[in-house]
């Protein structure tokens, strides 16, 4: 090496200088590059923009009827299942009517023997007034005694009296014959109305007990229209009121949306583990069948709705110390600079943009300081070749 720095010295010379001023390079680059900002930013975009409750729900019938039995004894016919459609006055089920023919026959043959009853005491108030005219006539003649005068006036009016109550009976077995038969045509159970079975409580063989409580058989729904509950908490039930918009998506099918409107927020609360709950609800169209009784669903009461407004990030959007709204915006030295805007409503993810800005504008939401290539910020990087 010593030999060739004699050798050649100048060129020796000219290699010392450029590492001297590679190694001053690096020492000055190392110390004096700076991280160099980058901005996260958004852009005004127009759309629209809708300040929503959410809660979950649950789709039930919109109107059913439960059918049970108004007589006791053994199911021996069902008709229908659960699915089924049927129609009002279609036959459902059949109970063991042994009970009530014998009943309604026994209730019969009373009525018919006091009708003939009616009609002897009839054939006797006849013959009473036969004989009270006669003796009418004969007393009028001083031709019969007192005594006979007055039994033929006690038997007629007897006679009168033994037939109102007969004829009071009459009606009060009629009557009674008339609940019997009525008790018989329970065992044969009609549809009350059109719909669609949903359940069924009782099965073939089943024995009856209606003497208590009235046993439901089946449960008969109307699923043109579905009924959509949920529960929503006191601190957004206030925000609710009848008529404004609501939508719903099903767990199965996100995709489609139902529209509807609210019907009523139910005044008495469920507390569920201390959470204070409000139970809404509303109507659906079901023309197609496609929401069934049980459904999740997930709901989205409108509050405010913006059609087609210049929009932003929530993110974007600071009140100031006075309480203005305000956006920050690249500078012409590329520094952020603060702009008041007037704000209008946000769903927590986008806010509305009312005035301060238009539409493709861009705004900064937040920096990430980042080193240039090949600089630290925690020591120097040492420059040269060694």
């Amino acid at each position: 090496m010593s030999r060739w720095i004699r050798r050649y010295p100048k060129a020796a010379l000219l290699f010392v200088i450029l590492m001297v001023s590679l190694l001053l390079a690096g020492w000055r680059w190392g110390f004096t590059s700076a991280p160099v900002t980058q901005w996260q930013t958004a852009t005004v975009e127009r759309g629209d923009v809708e300040e929503l409750v959410t809660a979950l729900g649950t789709l039930e019938p919109g109107d059913y009827v439960d059918v049970g039995a108004q007589v006791s004894g053994q199911l021996t016919r069902l008709h229908v299942d659960v699915g089924d459609s049927v129609e009002q006055g279609q036959l459902l089920a059949e109970i063991d009517a042994s009970v009530q023919q014998t009943q309604v026959d026994a209730g019969l043959a009373e009525l018919e023997a006091l009708r003939a009853q009616l009609e002897q005491r009839e054939a006797e108030l006849n013959l009473a007034e036969l004989q009270f005219q006669r003796q009418q006539r004969l007393r009028a003649a001083n031709a019969t005694s007192d005594d006979a005068f007055q039994s033929a006036r006690s038997t007629r009016v007897i006679t009168r009296a033994q037939i109102k109550v007969l004829k009071a009976q009459i009606r009060q077995k009629q009557a009674s014959v008339e609940g019997d038969q009525a008790n018989l045509g329970y065992a044969k159970i009609y549809a009350p109305r059109s719909g669609t079975v949903v359940s069924l409580e009782a099965r073939e063989g089943q024995t009856l007990n209606a003497n208590q409580t009235t046993p439901t058989l089946m449960r008969i729904a109307d699923l043109s229209t579905m009924t959509v509950s949920t529960q929503v908490s006191e601190a957004d039930v206030d925000r609710l009121a009848a008529g404004m918009p609501v939508y719903f998506n099903t767990l199965g099918n996100g995709q489609v949306r139902y529209d509807s409107t609210l019907r009523q927020v139910l005044p008495t609360p469920e507390v569920v583990n201390n959470v204070v709950l409000y139970t809404a609800e509303f109507d659906i169209a079901n023309p197609q069948g496609k929401l069934m009784s049980g459904m999740t669903a997930q709901v989205f009461f409108v509050v405010n709705s913006e059609k087609d407004v210049l929009n932003l990030p929530v993110a974007a959007v600071k009140r100031n110390d006075r309480g203005q709204w305000q956006v920050q915006v690249p500078g012409s030295d590329g520094q952020p600079q603060n702009k008041t805007v007037k704000a209008g409503i946000n769903n927590r993810v986008r806010t509305v943009i009312l005035e301060g800005l238009n539409e493709g504008d861009t705004v900064l939401l937040g920096q990430a300081a980042r080193q240039a290539a090949g600089a630290s910020k925690d020591r120097p990087r040492r420059g040269g070749l060694f």
